[in-house]
């Protein structure tokens, strides 16, 4: 392959590192420089800004205020994967591959105008499943050719294994798809081995490392050849505690040598009642330390995806949140498409106007004399978007999950957690539970909470913090007073 041009706003490695993967990758630690404070600084340029600027699931930004959807189109798949088990018919279930309901792509079109115009801060058009997108090529670009005709302003966007991505690439280009996601969980095959238990590849099963190093020289070569055609790549890879955790690092340089744009290491799901193998013999998934310490390896040289919540082939809504049900094939198939552009545009503008309030407020934030104290505290916030503490603490689906450290507050990931509201039954092993997934947090930023769970989360040493303003405002107003406290005390 000849050397690509690279386009603007992705990282682009010195000429010192080598672009070349060994079929068998190194074992161990990092060992890769993938968090050497001597590598490039990220720097995104004003294009790509524009690019992501309304994509939930590439900017951290955009993820408070704009909406994605997934269509489930495409059934099939050309891989197994050991954390996979593509079920229909959950609709109390999120995680990749899961869906209530296959669509085709006239239904997938219809139900696409129908979400744009009840859900206008919805940009995003995904097809993730609950095969393979590109095992399905008919039918997802199909459906792609609908929405790029009837709503232009919708943004395109698959995710893949990679096998066959590499085929594709041309048409991607041509029906404009600017973000592409490949799961990438391996570059060492022996490693892909535990991982792919066989590809189908060329009308052909291949098992064991044979299969992993197909996947693995394909899912290479079509990264590359992404770069090549400008279109942006996120990197998905499951951590896998025992497996590849070790291994990820490997996994970062390689694909930030050939252009990926950010990546995303998530953590594996394996619950038992889920059916995977992974589940059923036992293989337990990373905890939430384990976690930020691998992402915190690999953040040195590119952007790093905090906010991901593995989504259902079939989400509707802001990230965190899931109204597909609202949205099913009996329901939007009855439904007349309200899809007006114009009026879209209006509420976007209005969107981009509370974003640049929101920073114009975060600038104006008053930071701490670290000299006083130089630790670094988590806090969990209850929000339903926008950037501000808004959520009651019994409503809450998940916390997400702030660094502070008295100059700045970093959204460092999210935790899901059962309603403690649950009309009687459970409610106590619910706050024990929610309790367990804090425990490491110092407070809790709630817009209400009610005096019962307030003193059980003060018992565990969990603070509860009532208010309803800018999160990065409540987080740092918490610091310093909870600075001020610990100076007078010593």
């Amino acid at each position: 392959m000849t050397s690509p041009s690279t386009p603007t706003g992705i990282f682009t490695p010195s000429e010192s590192e080598s672009t070349a993967t060994p079929a068998k990758a190194k074992k161990g630690g990092c060992g890769t420089g993938c968090d050497d404070n001597s590598s490039p600084s990220i720097e995104i340029d004003q294009r790509t800004k524009e690019r992501i600027a309304k994509h939930p699931c590439y900017s951290e930004e955009a993820h408070h205020h704009y909406a994605r959807m997934h269509v489930a189109v495409a059934p099939a798949c050309n891989i197994q994967c050991n954390y996979c088990n593509r079920k229909y018919d959950c609709a109390n279930e999120s995680r990749p591959g899961v869906v209530s309901e296959l669509l085709s792509p006239e239904e997938a079109a219809q139900k696409v105008l129908v979400v744009a115009g009840k859900i206008p801060q919805m940009t995003v058009l995904g097809i993730a499943g609950p095969g393979d997108p590109l095992a399905n090529p008919d039918k997802t670009f199909s459906t792609f050719e609908q929405i790029h005709a009837q709503a232009p302003d919708i943004k395109l966007c698959l995710s893949t294994n990679g096998l066959m991505l590499p085929d594709y690439v041309d048409r991607i280009k041509e029906l404009n798809v600017d973000h592409v996601t490949i799961t990438i969980n391996m570059v060492d095959p022996e490693i892909g081995a535990k991982i792919y238990p066989w590809v189908h590849y060329k009308r052909k099963r291949y098992r064991g490392v044979e299969g992993a190093r197909i996947l693995h020289e394909r899912q290479m070569e079509g990264l590359e050849l992404l770069r090549e055609a400008d279109i942006l790549c996120k990197i998905n890879s499951v951590l896998i505690p025992g497996v590849n955790d070790h291994h990820l690092p490997e996994v970062n340089k390689a694909v930030r040598e050939r252009g990926a744009f950010i990546h995303n290491i998530m953590p594996l799901i394996s619950a038992p009642e889920h059916g995977t193998h992974f589940g059923l013999t036992g293989q337990r998934g990373p905890t939430s330390k384990e976690l930020k310490e691998v992402q915190d390896k690999c953040s040195g040289n590119m952007k790093m995806m905090r906010h991901c919540r593995q989504c259902r082939a079939d989400a509707v809504g802001l990230l965190g949140e899931d109204r597909s049900q609202e949205f099913s094939k009996e329901k939007f198939m009855e439904m007349t498409p309200e899809y007006n552009l114009e009026q879209r545009q209006e509420v976007h503008q209005g969107i981009e106007k509370n974003i640049q309030e929101l920073e114009a407020a975060k600038k104006g934030l008053e930071t701490f004399d670290l000299e006083l104290t130089g630790e670094k505290m988590l806090l969990a916030v209850a929000t339903k978007g926008g950037g501000i503490v808004n959520q009651h603490f019994g409503h809450a689906k998940e916390f997400q999950i702030y660094e502070v450290d008295g100059r700045k507050a970093e959204f460092i990931g999210h935790r899901k957690v059962d309603h403690f509201c649950q009309d009687g039954y459970g409610e106590e092993a619910t706050l024990e539970n929610i309790i367990k997934t804090l425990a490491d947090c110092r407070a809790v930023l709630v817009s209400k909470i009610g005096d019962c769970p307030k003193e059980e989360l003060q018992k565990a040493g969990i603070k509860a913090v009532e208010a309803y303003d800018v999160i990065d405002k409540v987080a740092l107003e918490f610091y310093k007073k909870e600075a001020i406290n610990n100076s007078s005390d010593n």
